[in-house]
């Protein structure tokens, strides 16, 4: 037997050790004091028993870690609770009800491949990933026949759950250049010579290659940029070998280095010779991403081993055809339908060394488990996890038990082989599993294992990558190559798709699923690994449990289903998703569009410009709280229907040049000055991609409407929310400066119409809704913002504004150019416009109910205010808007304030969390949270945030006038040091300003007294700043103080020897006893309530708790409990030595 001494894998629980050693000698202790107190006075209600502690150090029974003889640990159970499937999970049950799962890894493996005879039957699958590479050609096939030549590689699965690879030869990249003046066909094999000449010369790595440029043609194309009204004119295609020669040619072109003997030395103008080669090849074989391909009968050639070329993959069918011969299905109709993809989850439990971050060459790899699910299916259908040592059984799973680590990692690897996912996922597999286990196999030296992809004897490689994007910003990732496979991590697709306060799994699968991991402290889990067979069990339930949740939340999410469609929609590979960000799926659209069109699409030089426009329009606010409806009206996709409507689009701008040639009636003037031709002229590229786009939305819509299946459903929603996204996404692309194609003249035009629009929809509601032409009320227009109007029409009914404002709707339309639509589809009733961007109000749709309280711009929605902020201002805006109790709302506000200045609010109600996004050199001040994490760091380098991490945080009381980022604290050690909180910086740094906005426009000048009264009247203890965090408060005379001990009646000091109570106090200590041992038992009940509450979050009320989730309010408020039941059984005890 092996004795594996490892330390806990994890950084964040790590740091919660201590806690766990303190919540389990508080339970012994309490243990001890239910035995010995006395029974309660008459009258007094029996208190609940204390709950075991909410650690895991004993597992709630009499279970520890001992030390033999010999010294080395061993694990020792015992008591009615020691068997550890007694104390069996939630998770536990539903493995069970799986169902078993005793299959060998062998028995993994996809459905047998049936045979197929490629002269007779068509072959049909559904791809999801796509490279190339470099080979010999293959006899028979168009293209080069002599170097290497560039051969695509498309991955997939049949409808029959089988795995394919399609090799596809003949296709060459290409590039494009205006043919020169005079330029003739007879010219062609000169230019070809020279080019492949002149790269050969540039280029060490074409020396040996025979034919650089395979072939030129004269084609008639058309710059994409600019009207020209002489239409198209010849263009010379030129074919490579190679696409790494693109920029070799692009040089020899640009740089006048091409001779000929007629036309002598030329620059040339190049296009499209910076489009990707993966995109450049689905273009132009029509592949979009996840579509299905089918290759007719005749047209493709199986590999196998007996023939040449041999098979190279894993995969069940293997095939060569020309890139010519097969079809590519769009995805509608039947070829909506997902094939049975194969999606494994897993997770790995390593451990470190106490206080530092696991790191592959020191710190090893003790269990992997998996997950194998098939999209569609509502449970996993492989379920197992490998260990180090020996493990109990687990019902409904398979352990798979290995002697050494290599034989672990070895194992696994061939598990993923032998299953052969098409997807693979995990929570933040990316950055930390799978780079763990490349480098951990690395430093181990075990050979067989980096072959994770689908390519026979290709090692997977590790590398990083940096992605920059406006919308998402900066990330350094990295990335591990799987050939085959498709890397879904759910920690990335959540931190790119939605915004939350914390990105923990616990966290994210508490808001999302209302469940949470399983509950394995992360300090114990040496000494789990360390015991038996049942205490490996243990563990490896908990990291099943972490491999289990990251596909619930991709089942959840529809992350599947919805990033497929989106693939889809914008024609790219299903893996440029989360690397790649909004350009690269515009740019995939036009070069779809253009190519049909015969245009060219010039190269722009990735320049970043300091050149602005003028965005949105904002109508100044009526800032107030109105007590009537307020209807709200929308412009159905402003800037797509602007660009329709206008014809806007690089191939119609016009320059001066080409508009002395038109009539005025044949182009607009756009309001910031730029001239555009109109429809009847030339129909541009950019509204016929959003007319496609927006009318497959209404056909997706449409059939979304009637259709009953749920997963086709979800396919549909997800089609529709992709083609939405498309379509708001083409304006973006004109105007980033950065991009492949900016055109500011574009989106400049777009917004300037946008704001005429907003204007003039004023202008005509107000001008026709009102007492002179025979309405009730004049109408005004109290906001308007980008793309709507907010208009109160004077009605006290919510029936007649909806009628009124559908009817204005409708007007104001009939005054636009179609397609633009102005929608009436919400009354805000009542309604408290606070700002610009700022409102909040009843959502109505119907008069029957509201249905909704919604918000926007206000803390509420903010996830860097602590959450006293959040729960203040929904709860004066629901006394506001819904009950109509201004009164009400103005004395909650009070009493909350007074309850704050009290140091009566919780402390999990005052932590604040903000992203550290940046070290502490890059930012340009100082931050409270970037400062605690230094500080942290300082403590315990292992426990401390990382950059990317969401820094918990409260503000603690320090010296007059220090900045905040010397007065945050971690929450967890001001409540270990019982260290006073900042309540006047919560008031004016966090309520101050929220409470004022939602007030002001009710109270006016009245809402200052909020914060001055009654109410905010404190009695300010001076605490000693001695253990502050900076060094001043070091010399502060509170420092040289001491405490002595007082009374517990009357608070008179106590002389020496008296622990308890004063000698005119004491005649009646039995009443303060049990005063004191009441409080306890207070204390005691609400500390059992809160671990119920735990329990039931954790899904099973048989276990203890060992949440350690900072993100829960839950959390903060049982440690003060636990701390307060501390000190008041310290209270007890003096009693019991005095009495």
């Amino acid at each position: 037997m092996h004795d594996f001494s490892f330390a806990p894998k994890s950084k964040d629980a790590r740091k919660q050790q201590q806690q766990t050693l303190d919540d389990s000698k508080q339970h012994h202790q309490q243990q001890q004091d239910n035995q010995q107190q006395q029974q309660p006075a008459k009258g007094t209600a029996a208190m609940p028993t204390v709950p075991r502690s909410l650690s895991d150090g004993d597992n709630g029974a009499k279970r520890r870690v001992e030390r033999s003889a010999s010294g080395s640990k061993k694990w020792k159970a015992g008591g009615k609770n020691s068997n550890p499937e007694s104390q069996d999970s939630a998770f536990v049950d539903e493995l069970g009800d799986m169902g078993t799962n005793g299959e060998r890894i062998s028995d993994v493996a996809r459905p047998p491949a049936k045979p197929m005879d490629s002269s007779k039957e068509a072959f049909v699958f559904q791809q999801l990933d796509l490279d190339s590479y470099l080979d010999v050609p293959l006899p028979g096939m168009p293209g080069p026949q002599r170097g290497n030549v560039q051969i695509f590689r498309l991955f997939g699965v049949t409808k029959g759950g089988n795995s394919v690879l399609m090799h596809v030869h003949g296709f060459c990249p290409f590039i494009y250049t205006p043919a020169p003046a005079n330029f003739t066909p007879s010219m062609l094999g000169e230019f070809k010579m020279a080019l492949d000449k002149q790269i050969k010369e540039t280029t060490s790595s074409a020396k040996d290659v025979p034919e650089v440029v395979m072939m030129v043609e004269i084609v008639s194309k058309e710059s994409i940029y600019g009207f020209h009204a002489t239409g198209k004119r010849p263009f010379l295609k030129i074919y490579l070998v190679q696409h790494k020669f693109i920029n070799p040619a692009r040089r020899a072109l640009e740089q006048g280095t091409i001779t000929l003997s007629k036309l002598g030395t030329l620059s040339y103008e190049v296009y499209e010779s910076n489009l990707e080669l993966n995109l450049r090849f689905m273009v132009e074989t029509q592949l979009v991403g996840c579509n299905w391909v089918e290759v007719p009968a005749g047209k493709y050639k199986f590999r196998s081993f007996s023939s040449t070329p041999k098979p190279v993959s894993l995969a069940q069918y293997e095939l060569d055809v020309a890139f010519d011969a097969f079809i590519s299905h769009p995805a509608e109709d039947e070829w909506q339908q997902i094939a049975p993809l194969r999606i494994l989850s897993f997770d790995i439990e390593c451990a470190g060394r106490k206080g530092v971050f696991p790191e592959p060459d020191k710190d090893p790899v003790i269990q992997i488990a998996n997950m194998v699910q098939v999209e569609g299916e509502s449970k996993p259908f492989v379920r197992n996890v490998f260990t180090l040592g020996t493990c109990a059984p687990i019902v409904g799973s398979k352990v798979i038990a290995c002697k050494t680590e290599i034989e672990l990692l070895e194992s696994w690897s061939a598990f993923v082989r032998e299953c052969d996912p098409d997807i693979v996922t995990g929570y933040n597999i990316t950055n930390f599993d799978l780079p763990f286990l490349m480098n951990r196999a690395k430093h181990l030296g075990a050979r067989k294992f980096p072959y994770l992809g689908r390519l026979r004897n290709v090692q997977s490689k590790l590398s990083e990558t940096k992605f920059s994007s406006k919308a998402y910003g900066t990330r350094e990732s990295k990335v591990t190559s799987m050939e085959g496979r498709v890397p879904l991590d759910v920690l990335q697709i959540l931190q790119r798709d939605y915004k939350l306060r914390s990105y923990t799994l616990n966290s994210v699968s508490a808001h999302f699923l209302s469940e949470q991991k399983e509950d394995v402290h992360h300090s114990i889990i040496t000494d789990l690994q360390n015991g038996n067979d049942e205490t490996r069990r243990r563990l490896a339930v908990y990291c099943m449990k972490d491999a289990y949740l990251p596909l619930r939340l991709l089942s959840k999410l529809m992350c599947v289903v919805n990033y497929m469609e989106m693939a889809r929609v914008t024609g790219v590979p299903l893996s440029y998703l989360l690397s790649r960000g909004q350009q690269i799926k515009v740019i995939s659209q036009l070069m779809r569009h253009a190519g049909q069109h015969d245009l060219v699409i010039p190269v722009h030089e990735r320049q970043g410009s300091d050149e602005q426009y003028e965005g949105a329009t904002v109508i100044q606010p009526k800032r107030g709280y109105y007590d009537t409806p307020i209807a709200t009206l929308d412009f159905s996709s402003l800037y797509p229907s602007i660009m329709m409507a206008h014809n806007l689009c690089y191939t119609t701008l016009l320059s001066p040049q080409e508009r002395s040639h038109l009539h005025p009636d044949d182009y607009i003037k756009t309001p910031n000055g730029d001239y555009f031709v109109k429809n009847k002229v030339r129909k541009g590229l950019l509204p016929l991609i959003l007319e496609s786009l927006l009318s497959a939305r209404k056909r997706a819509k449409a059939d979304l409407k009637k259709e009953t299946d749920p997963f086709r459903k979800s396919v549909l929603n997800g089609r529709q929310l992709a083609l939405k996204i498309s379509a708001n996404s083409v304006y973006g692309f004109t105007g980033a400066t950065v991009g492949k194609l900016p055109c500011l003249a574009i989106s400049s035009s777009v917004t300037a119409f946008g704001r005429e629009m907003i204007e003039a929809t004023k202008q005509h509601v107000e001008s026709r809704y009102n007492v002179k032409n025979g309405y009730k009320h004049d109408a005004v227009v109290i906001y308007g913002d980008t793309d709507s109007v907010m208009v109160k029409f004077g009605l006290d009914s919510l029936e007649e504004t909806m009628k009124v404002a559908q009817e204005a709707a409708e007007y104001v339309t009939s005054k636009f150019i179609r397609p633009i639509n102005l929608e009436f589809e919400k009354v805000y009733f009542p309604y408290l416009l606070i700002n610009k961007k700022r409102y909040a109000g009843l959502f109505w749709t119907r008069t029957e109910k509201w249905d909704k309280m919604d918000c926007k711009g206000l803390v509420t929605v903010r996830r860097d205010n602590c959450p006293l902020v959040v729960t203040l201002i929904n709860t004066c805006l629901h006394k506001l808007l819904i009950e109509r109790n201004v009164e009400g709302a103005i004395d909650f506000a009070k009493k909350t304030i007074s309850d704050l200045l009290c140091n009566e609010i919780d402390i999990s109600q005052l932590v604040i969390t903000k992203a550290l996004t940046k070290t502490a050199d890059e930012y340009d001040g100082k931050q409270a949270h970037v400062e605690l994490a230094e500080r942290m760091r300082k403590r315990d380098a292992g426990s401390a945030p990382t950059l990317g991490d969401r820094v918990a945080y409260v503000i603690i009381r320090g010296p007059k006038g220090a900045p905040a980022f010397e007065k945050s604290e971690d929450p967890i050690y001001v409540l270990e040091n019982n260290i006073q909180l900042d309540t006047q910086y919560y008031l004016h740094n966090q309520l101050e300003k929220p409470l004022m906005s939602i007030f002001e426009p009710i109270l006016g000048s009245r809402a200052k007294e909020l914060l001055s009264g009654e109410h905010t009247r404190v009695v300010v203890k001076r605490a000693s700043s001695a253990g502050g965090n900076d060094k001043k408060s070091r010399g502060s005379i509170m420092s040289f103080t001491r405490a002595k001990a007082t009374c517990r009646s009357c608070r008179a000091l106590l002389p020496a020897g008296r622990t308890t109570l004063c000698s005119a106090c004491e005649k009646d200590i039995d009443v303060h006893f049990q005063r004191e041992l009441l409080k306890k038992r207070q204390l005691e009940d609400r500390y059992a309530r809160l671990w119920a509450q735990c329990q039931r979050c954790q899904g099973s009320v048989m276990q203890d708790v060992l949440c350690t989730s900072k993100d829960c309010p839950i959390f903060y408020m049982r440690k003060k409990v636990q701390k307060d039941l501390r000190m008041q059984n310290e209270v007890v005890g003096k009693f019991d030595d005095s009495w």
